[in-house]
């Protein structure tokens, strides 16, 4: 028998220099990101919470906010979105519920495979839409249940106006500058 999210909270509370999920009622080490992947989930991050917060739409947070999805795991993604009527107070644990939007990042040692997984459990658990990032190849794919993968590139624009209605980041912003 595996574990539930109350032990997980425990192991985590007990262990909070590492940051865990819980698969399967397995528990997984989720290894820091790499430096680029989480600059490109904070500039999206702040991007769409600059356009939700004064918009009063809903809840963005970052890689270490879990969410207790419908199958009892316990799943965090990079960055996610949670439209108001569906969250109306931030819970003190873990929220229980897939949230409206989810994206990963991939940093150096993921597997897109497993991302492109990840994302899957998420769309079939209630999320409306998955995005992974690839700043390797500077890629960004969209992800809705029974629909075709969208790629977008730096040529392209982010939008999301099903969750998001009139906000939008172009692709090439979304990579970390360089400084000369």
């Amino acid at each position: 028998m595996g574990l539930t999210v109350h032990e997980l909270a425990k192991l985590q509370a007990d262990y909070p220099d590492y940051r865990m999920e819980l698969v399967d009622g397995e528990v997984k080490i989720m290894s820091p990101s790499g430096y680029e992947a989480d600059e490109v989930s904070i500039e999206l991050a702040a991007q769409i919470r600059n356009w939700v917060r004064p918009r009063q739409l809903g809840r963005v947070t970052g890689s270490s906010a879990g969410f207790v999805l419908p199958n009892a795991d316990t799943r965090a993604p990079d960055v996610s979105f949670v439209r108001a009527e569906r969250l109306r107070r931030s819970p003190r644990s873990f929220a229980e519920l897939a949230p409206d939007l989810m994206v990963e990042v991939k940093s150096p040692t993921d597997s897109v495979a497993k991302l492109r997984d990840k994302i899957q459990e998420f769309l079939v658990l209630g999320t409306q839409v998955g995005i992974l990032i690839n700043p390797e190849i500077q890629q960004v794919e969209i992800y809705r249940l029974g629909q075709e993968v969208i790629a977008l590139s730096n040529e392209d624009t982010l939008t999301i106006p099903d969750l998001l209605p009139g906000w939008e980041v172009a692709i090439a912003d979304l990579w970390p500058l360089v400084f000369e």
